[in-house]
């Protein structure tokens, strides 16, 4: 169920995306009275699952879910029609058009794509503001697993700045530490500030292992609810117990249970915890996966959030700020591809890794959270100058504007046709990554 849900998430963002991005095609070209010959969402090679005609412009909803796109007459574009552009050209085509014309209209998308993400972060913190763990909330310091304590972090440090910057949200700093590619991170240890220096390599470890808690918020062992066929709930443990000690080895902390869980599966424990001011001790038979079946407290039940509301004026600058802040990151994380430390490069994922970010479970302000990025993302990945793409008719556009001469159009058709080849092996690539990584 999961999956269908992720998939649902996926197909309904994506179309949501594609026809935002195209119409902004569109709506620029009939502003300068340029034909718009097909307007579809999605491909349709060889045949549509639906089409019909307004005008002068077909619409059609095509059957591959790969993209889709505008015809605009008199433009060399992925439909490849060549017998066109040996026709005399006519005012009403694209290349009739005088260039800065030509391009505000390759730029349509890409401006749509932009305005989507900054309206979607407008209405989200309109509606719900903003709420965060701020980092000198996190009293009880952090937890590590096996690469945070690599990189030189311990259990129960409190991080104080990532290279010499105070972090205000504490969700922030693990990611940041990775795009950033930081190079220290002040923490407060047993009453001490110390500098402790990250090792690019392990940045590249965490990213390889895709471990996206190397630092997490440290918080005591407190049982809000149970698994189906819980050890601990057959054991007699009830919501609101408080796990400190597993065989009389003080447990007071999450990251300190599952540590002496994992070292005690399928044996026979003793657990004490905290149940109204009194202290009781169970025997739990744990199973060979070293799991209680409990759900835990959430992180916000130990330590204030921080709640930012907006006014509908306020919030207008803030998403602006907000689809900024996406734009630099995305920015950042796609510079870690071509790092050769890091090796981003092998971590491209496509589609199922898109569906994967998508909760399990249908949530609209994360669905809409994670549209706007995904908007945001959409605009950078157009703009690059590759043939086939926005960025690549801007390319050879701004090449006219500056240089008063109009490129061949021969030499367009066989870029607009090696563009083609590099996406579609960029999108091979993408999802080999994603089938590979579902046998490891």
């Amino acid at each position: 169920m999961d999956i269908l849900i992720k998939a649902g998430q996926l197909f309904l963002s994506l179309s949501i995306l594609i026809l935002v991005h195209e119409f902004g095609h569109f709506i620029a070209a009939r502003y300068f009275k340029t034909r718009v010959e097909k307007f579809y969402l999605f491909f349709n090679p060889w045949f549509s699952l639906l089409k019909f005609k307004r005008g002068e412009t077909e619409y059609g909803l095509g059957w591959l879910p790969l993209g889709g796109y505008v015809k605009i007459a008199g433009m060399i574009d992925e439909s490849m029609d060549k017998e066109a552009m040996k026709l005399p050209a006519q005012s009403w085509e694209f290349r009739s058009k005088p260039a800065w014309q030509r391009l505000i209209i390759m730029l349509g998308g890409v401006i749509m794509n932009v305005f989507l993400g900054i309206f979607i972060y407008w209405m989200l913190l309109y509606f719900s503001g903003e709420e965060y763990i701020p980092t000198e909330n996190v009293k009880y310091g952090i937890a590590v697993d096996s690469i945070g304590s690599e990189m030189g972090f311990q259990n129960g440090d409190k991080i104080v700045a990532v290279d010499g910057k105070p972090v205000e949200n504490f969700l922030k700093i693990p990611s940041g530490i990775i795009i950033n590619l930081a190079q220290t991170v002040t923490v407060e240890r047993n009453g001490q500030r110390l500098s402790v220096p990250i090792d690019q390599s392990m940045i590249k470890k965490a990213i390889d292992n895709k471990s996206v808690d190397f630092i997490s918020i440290r918080m005591p062992f407190v049982v809000k609810g149970f698994a189906s066929n819980s050890p601990a709930k057959s054991a007699g443990i009830e919501v609101n117990d408080q796990v400190i000690a597993i065989n009389g080895q003080s447990a007071f902390y999450y990251d300190e249970v599952k540590k002496l869980l994992r070292a005690n599966r399928g044996g026979q424990i003793d657990v004490s915890f905290l149940r109204n001011n009194d202290t009781v001790t169970t025997p739990i038979a744990l199973p060979s996966d070293g799991l209680l079946g409990v759900i835990m407290a959430p992180p916000t039940e130990f330590m204030p959030t921080r709640t930012i509301k907006y006014s509908l004026l306020s919030a207008l600058p803030a998403g602006i700020s907000k689809a900024r802040e996406t734009l630099s990151n995305y920015v950042k994380q796609f510079a870690l591809i071509f790092s050769s430390e890091v090796q981003g490069y092998k971590h491209v994922g496509g589609f199922i890794s898109i569906a994967n970010a998508f909760d399990p479970s249908w949530n609209w302000s994360n669905f809409w959270s994670f549209t706007g990025f995904l908007s945001i993302a959409l605009a950078f990945m157009n703009l690059l100058p590759i043939p086939a793409l926005d960025g690549g008719h801007v390319l050879f556009t701004l090449y006219e504007m500056v240089t008063r001469r109009k490129p061949n159009e021969k030499f367009l058709e066989y870029a607009q046709f090696a563009g083609m080849i590099i996406l579609f092996t960029l999108l091979v690539y993408a999802n080999g990554n994603d089938i590979v990584g579902l046998f490891r």
